[in-house]
C-alpha cells in the first residue's frame, strides 16, 4: 500500500518548464503537442477577384496540384503572406509532429496523410509556428553577441541589471556587491585560475538566489495560505522550478540573472501548485489572485534560455 501512495505523489510532481529546451534535447522530441491526423478540409488562404483571375498561375502555390502524399521532403507554403519552408518527413507514425530547430521547421507525418491534410493543419498551428520561429531567430542572433571573458571589467546580469566584475589581487579571497556602482568586487590571489574566478562568482550568486528566495517565499505563502515543507536550489537546464505534492519547491538559482518580477512570478506559479496540482484555469485563476501582472512576468520569462545564460 505504501509503494502506491509513494507513485502517486510522484505522479503528482509538477514542472515549470522554460519555454526552450537545449538543442541537442529538442532534437529529442517535438516542441508542442502531436496533432492528429484525420483528413480535414483544406483551408484556403484569403483571395481577392485580381487574384481569381490569375489562379491560373499562383507565384506560389499551396499545393500541388493533385493532392498527392508526398513529393518531396522539402516544401514550401505561404502564411500569412510570408513563404514558410519545411522540411516533411514521413515515418508510420499515426499523427503530424513538429519540430523546430535551428534548421527550421520539421514535420513528420504518416505516410497516408496527403499534402493538402498537413499544409491545413500547418495552418491551423500557424501563430505557434511563427512565433517559434521568430524566437529561434532571436535567440541565434544573442548568441553571436561576444562570449563572457572571466576577468576585471566581465558583465553579468544580475536581478535585471548589468552587472560589473572588478577583480583585485590579494591575499585572501572574497566577494562585496557595491550595488550603488552595480559592480561585483572580487578579491582573489594573483595565480588564481579562470576556472577558480567562475566558481567563486557562481557560489556568490547561488547564495544571493536562495537568500532572494527565502525572503519572497514566505509573503506569497500566506497570501494563499498554504504552507510549504522545504525550498532548495536547482540547477536544471529545462525548467525554472517544481514543487510536489509534499510541499517541496526547487528554484532555478540562474533565476538570479533576471527581474524580480520574474522571481515572484515562478515563486508564485510554484506556490499555486499547491492548491491547485495542474495547470488549469482554476489553476491560473490561483496565481492571478496573488500575482496580477503574471501575464506579463510568463512572457518575459519566454524570452529566456537557460543554454543563453552564461556558462559557468
Amino acid at each position: 500500500m505504501p509503494s502506491i501512495v509513494k507513485a502517486i505523489q510522484l505522479a503528482l510532481q509538477l514542472d515549470l518548464f522554460s519555454d526552450f529546451l537545449l538543442p541537442e534535447r529538442r532534437k529529442a522530441k517535438p516542441e508542442a503537442p502531436e496533432l492528429p491526423s484525420p483528413t480535414p478540409k483544406p483551408i484556403a488562404p484569403p483571395t481577392s477577384k485580381n487574384d481569381e483571375q490569375q489562379s491560373s498561375r499562383p507565384s506560389l502555390p499551396l499545393a500541388p496540384p493533385q493532392d498527392k502524399t508526398d513529393t518531396g521532403n522539402h516544401r514550401r507554403i505561404l502564411i500569412n503572406g510570408t513563404v514558410l519552408e519545411y522540411d516533411l518527413q514521413r515515418s508510420k507514425r499515426r499523427s503530424i509532429g513538429f519540430l523546430i530547430n535551428d534548421g527550421g521547421l520539421h514535420i513528420t507525418a504518416p505516410r497516408w496523410v496527403t499534402i493538402t491534410a498537413i499544409e491545413s493543419a500547418i495552418h491551423e498551428k500557424k501563430n505557434w509556428i511563427l512565433r517559434k520561429l521568430s524566437e529561434r531567430h532571436e535567440r541565434t542572433l544573442r548568441k553571436r553577441e561576444p562570449v563572457i571573458v572571466w576577468g576585471d571589467g566581465a558583465k553579468l546580469a544580475y536581478l535585471g541589471n548589468e552587472m560589473v566584475v572588478r577583480v583585485m589581487n590579494a591575499p585572501n579571497t572574497g566577494v562585496h556587491f557595491d550595488s550603488e556602482a552595480n559592480e561585483l568586487h572580487v578579491r582573489l590571489p594573483a595565480d588564481t585560475s579562470e576556472q577558480q574566478l567562475k566558481d567563486l562568482i557562481r557560489n556568490w550568486l547561488q547564495q544571493q538566489a536562495k537568500r532572494e528566495f527565502n525572503e519572497r517565499l514566505p509573503g506569497y505563502a500566506e497570501k494563499l495560505n498554504v504552507r510549504y515543507h522545504s525550498v532548495s536550489l536547482s540547477a536544471a537546464t529545462t525548467r525554472w522550478g517544481s514543487c510536489t505534492s509534499q510541499g517541496k519547491i526547487r528554484l532555478n538559482w540562474r533565476l538570479i540573472h533576471f527581474s524580480p518580477l520574474i522571481i515572484d512570478y515562478v515563486i508564485a506559479h510554484e506556490l499555486a501548485h499547491l492548491k491547485e496540482m495542474n495547470h488549469s484555469p482554476r489553476f491560473w485563476a490561483t496565481v492571478e489572485s496573488i500575482f496580477p501582472d503574471f501575464d506579463i512576468a510568463r512572457r518575459q520569462l519566454r524570452q529566456h534560455a537557460t543554454a543563453d545564460l552564461p556558462n559557468f
